[in-house]
């Protein structure tokens, strides 16, 4: 079923998106003393949402499923198919950030508790001395993470320099950025700066609509990935500012998000295929390699 809402500043508050339920509740001597059928893990929730100049791929992944998210990363840059063959995923959704140059990342990624990308390493981020100031809040980004706490796999989003929970091992991290909720760290995370009232600096031009993806937890623990896609039949720019990518997270239900590498970065693949952000003068999809990518197992 697909549902379609304005994503102007009345949506922040509109819920009626999501609906309501009724839950009543029978009492029954007899029932109270019946073995209760344990609950079947909940199938994953693939939806497509069609605005004017947008469509939103979105994948629902409920907690305490069997499904395991991790992530992987590229010796230079590849499609998120060849991902997706390599890993065997059900699903792949493109980042964090790399350097289209040289192809190294300019995020944090570890993988089976152990650091693989470390953005110090990429000469042409340390040694920019346009970046030198902004440089400390660039290393400390917010980042995707899965811990092994008491037998149990959980996910955090973070900024990179917080410890690690007592008791909890890391097992895998994705950095990227900024944390979209509970608020925006654009400032914080070096993407946004101002001088007096005056933005300076964006480097994600955050404000205007553009293909951008993201990754959101719900109160419950699920996991939101999100792909914004352009619509070759706008005749306006396409996808969404990250104000409005936000309000689209918070009408899911997602209480802590984040943005990943967007723009001709921004694909995300399942079932088969992968569908792509960005689109070319001629409306074409831009079918970007990427260095990493989130995979579903």
């Amino acid at each position: 079923m697909k549902r379609c809402f304005s994503l102007g500043l009345p949506l922040v508050i509109g819920l009626g998106l999501i609906g309501s339920t009724t839950a009543c509740t029978h009492t029954s001597t007899i029932a109270s003393f019946a073995p209760v059928a344990p609950t079947p893990p909940q199938p994953l929730q693939y939806k497509v949402y069609s605005f004017p100049h947008s469509k939103i791929h979105t994948l629902v992944i409920p907690a305490g499923s069997n499904y395991e998210v991790t992530a992987a990363i590229a010796p230079d840059v590849q499609p998120l198919a060849t991902f997706a063959q390599q890993h065997q995923a059900i699903a792949v959704l493109n980042g964090g950030f790399f350097d289209p140059v040289n192809s190294k990342s300019t995020s944090h990624i570890v993988l089976a508790g152990k650091q693989v990308a470390n953005p110090q390493d990429n000469e042409r981020l340390i040694q920019n001395p346009d970046l030198t100031p902004y440089l400390p809040l660039i290393l400390n980004r917010s980042e995707l993470r899965s811990y092994r706490c008491a037998g149990q796999i959980r996910y955090e989003i973070s900024r990179h320099d917080k410890p690690i929970p007592p008791g909890c091992e890391l097992l895998m991290a994705l950095g990227a950025g900024p944390q979209l909720l509970p608020q925006n760290t654009s400032v914080q995370e070096g993407f946004i700066a101002y001088s007096g009232e005056t933005i300076t600096r964006d480097s994600l031009g955050s404000l205007y609509p553009n293909a951008r993806s993201a990754i959101g937890l719900k109160a419950d623990g699920s996991l939101v990935w999100l792909m914004v896609a352009e619509r070759p039949d706008s005749n306006q720019p396409g996808g969404l500012s990250l104000p409005e990518l936000a309000q689209f997270m918070q009408s899911l239900g997602v209480v802590k998000g984040m943005n990943l590498d967007g723009g001709s970065s921004a694909s995300f693949y399942y079932q088969g295929q992968t569908h792509f952000g960005k689109l070319n003068a001629s409306g074409e999809p831009v079918q970007r390699p990427v260095k990493s990518v989130l995979l579903l197992n």
